[in-house]
């Protein structure tokens, strides 16, 4: 069996599954302080004979093996959290190899294998939620330059009637601080999914088409899902089809059809931790391969 972890600001989803990227049991625990939530993420492993984890976590982190802090999590603003060693911590808890990515470079992979871009060379997958975060898979393999991509901490065009400073505690109005969760709530002094106010997601779908405009100029990819928990909003997506419509039109050759080019997450909640699944496969081979040689 391998081990999944998709390690998010809001909860820790764990699973273990197959190689062929079947999830056998999951449960999800709430994200407290490292001592508190780890314990209970080690205790459900321990119930499965685990090969190999794969752990896909909210950053930034530390992905170079190079790097004396390889495997920390580190500047989040997620209360004790900044240099936990995430992947030294799980390697003392069960002796197997462990790979670690992003988050949503887990949601990336997984939507890539096995959902909404299989068949794609190329796919972005785009979180909403507590942060804002986006993975690439460029011909088959993650985005790498020299860490991981912080799509979330770009910056975009004020809307001209938005007076709200930004929460992101580095840059306030890059697109995480205007646009993610907390944004929205604190702008509108109500959570995303009790806001009921036209201007409120008109001005959201703004933003995150002025990200995916910027994103579709960059990368290009062939698909585009946008998941997290802002994006079960399903009223935001036509929105920003228009908008980003609007944007690209006569300059970008966009497909006839936007509504089947960004899309939410055809494996649900599941986009993450199946990533994950994929990479302890990998990491699992890639031990196998080298024992065999040796």
């Amino acid at each position: 069996m391998l081990g999944a972890i998709e390690a998010g600001g809001t909860k820790f989803v764990c699973a273990v599954g197959q190689k062929d990227g079947r999830l056998v049991e999951r449960i999800q625990i709430n994200t407290d302080i490292p001592e508190r939530t780890i314990p209970e993420v080690i205790a459900f492993f321990r119930e499965f004979p685990i090969q190999a984890i794969g752990i896909a976590s909210f950053g930034p982190i530390d992905i170079n093996k190079e790097s004396p802090t390889y495997g920390y999590i580190k500047s989040t603003p997620k209360p004790g959290w900044i240099n936990f060693p995430f992947v030294q911590t799980m390697e003392n808890a069960f002796h197997v190899p462990i790979h670690f990515i992003t988050d949503v470079d887990g949601a990336a992979l997984g939507e890539w294998a096995y959902g909404a871009a299989k068949g794609h060379n190329s796919c972005l997958y785009i979180t909403v939620g507590t942060g804002i975060g986006a993975g690439a898979v460029v011909d088959g393999k993650l985005l790498r330059g020299l860490s991981h991509p912080e799509m979330g901490h770009i910056s975009v065009r004020r809307h001209p009637e938005d007076s709200y400073e930004g929460f992101c505690p580095y840059h306030r109005d890059c697109i995480e601080g205007l646009a993610a969760g907390p944004a929205i709530e604190g702008r509108w002094g109500v959570k995303a999914d009790m806001l009921h106010h036209e201007k409120a997601w008109e001005m959201e779908a703004y933003y995150l088409a002025e990200a995916l405009v910027q994103y579709i100029l960059i990368l290009s990819p062939e698909k585009i899902i946008m998941g997290g928990g802002v994006m079960k909003q399903k009223h935001l997506f036509p929105r920003i089809h228009s908008l980003v419509k609007e944007k690209l039109e006569g300059f970008v050759p966009l497909p006839d059809k936007l509504v089947h080019y960004i899309v939410p997450p055809q494996l649900g909640d599941d986009a993450g931790v199946t990533g994950a699944l994929l990479m302890a496969k990998q990491i699992l081979e890639k031990k196998k391969a080298y024992e065999k040689q040796k």
